[in-house]
């Protein structure tokens, strides 16, 4: 609701899956009602395009080759496990199974984003790890095979390059800060897109209605050791836009830790807690904590 009426935002996901259906009442050169719904895509129900079907098939069977540019960085441009392999071939490996649903549809976090920062403390071996809050990539169902093609639905993008740096707690603070006030700005035309950074490593409590340098509190440790201002510590992430980190790609990253799991069986996943937004009809179900 605001001055002028209503305004009706619709988001019908990504992926394919759903296509949004918005229906209007309109009489008198007026809206007066609407209706929306979304309506999903059965894809076994959709005959499909031949030309199509052909196309994909004759890119899957082409093989990796040294002419492949994987990374802004000369040193990791191209994988040479990968060559002379089919597309179809190093998409379609099995790297483990999963006892959990992974999706990345989250606000604040996900399954899936939790693998990502999970790999990354793994291959730095930092105090923390952050991965940018985006909800694009399909997820896998518990109980299934986790293959090379699932995880690059949630990481293939030109700047997949990991890095480590050194930030104190109030810098870290500050960050967290400045991502929520993107996100939760009253005023929309000031707002960013995308949602809150993915922790690793580090739990916190955010209240989205406060203001700018007053909505992230208690942040600790995954031992519950309250975070230092004053401290430097060790944090990795991927995805830098401004710079190119020296690190592998994180797809890479992401598969070596998945092929030691076995079976992957995520022990904790670092929602943070959540104030002020119980009665929200938009974080029903949340896997976290309200406050």
């Amino acid at each position: 609701k605001n001055a002028g009426g209503m305004t009706v935002v619709t988001n019908a996901g990504c992926s394919g899956k759903y296509i949004g259906v918005l229906d209007f009442d309109i009489k008198d050169h007026r809206v007066v009602g609407y209706n929306y719904k979304m309506l999903p895509i059965l894809t076994d129900f959709v005959k499909p395009d031949a030309a199509m079907v052909s196309f994909i098939t004759k890119m899957r069977n082409t093989k990796y080759d040294e002419n492949v540019v994987e990374a802004r960085s000369s040193a990791m441009s191209n994988n040479m496990d990968r060559l002379d392999k089919t597309y179809d071939e190093i998409l379609t490996e099995k790297l483990c199974k999963t006892d959990q649903t992974l999706y990345r549809r989250g606000n604040f976090m996900g399954t899936w984003d939790q693998v990502l920062v999970n790999s990354l403390r793994e291959e730095h071996d930092p105090d923390f790890a952050m991965s940018a809050g985006v909800r694009w990539g399909t997820s896998v169902p518990a109980g299934h095979d986790v293959t090379m093609e699932d995880l690059m639905t949630n990481t293939s993008m030109t700047y997949g390059e990991t890095y480590v740096s050194e930030l104190k707690g109030a810098q870290l603070k500050d960050i967290l800060e400045g991502i929520a006030e993107n996100l939760f700005v009253q005023d929309p035309y000031l707002q960013s897109g995308g949602d809150m950074v993915r922790m690793g490593g580090m739990d916190y409590t955010i209240d989205p209605a406060a203001t700018l340098g007053n909505r992230i509190s208690e942040m600790k440790d995954d031992e519950g050791t309250t975070i230092d201002p004053n401290k430097s510590y060790k944090v990795s992430g991927w995805a830098q836009v401004g710079s190119v980190g020296n690190g592998r790609l994180m797809w890479d990253v992401a598969a070596d830790y998945l092929r030691k799991q076995g079976t992957l069986d995520l022990k904790k996943v670092n929602h943070p807690t959540i104030k002020g937004v119980k009665t929200n009809p938009g974080i029903e179900n949340y896997a976290g904590k309200l406050i």
